[in-house]
């Protein structure tokens, strides 16, 4: 997967105020401008039953904010029991 800021082709300048985890492997954080997902299908949920539901494999969302989408925790994958 590319990097956002790789196809935004950001400067110097840009990448050292970035706040883009130095991981290789980490979400792009919820504070990064173009961290905002454009689909359809987000909704913001602060449900406490969905956000901390223990069957929901957080490891498989790609930004932070996934984590807090009603989509996502509901029809995300799920940890095997």
């Amino acid at each position: 997967m590319a990097k956002c800021w790789e196809q935004r082709g950001c400067d110097e300048a840009m990448q050292a105020e970035c706040p883009h985890p130095n991981e290789l492997n980490d979400n792009c954080p919820t504070k990064c401008a173009f961290a905002a997902c454009d689909r359809d299908s987000y909704e913001l949920t602060i449900d406490p039953d969905l956000v901390f539901d223990p069957n929901v494999d957080r490891s498989a969302a790609i930004k932070d904010g996934c984590i807090y989408c009603a989509f996502f925790l509901r029809h995300g994958p799920r940890i095997e029991s």
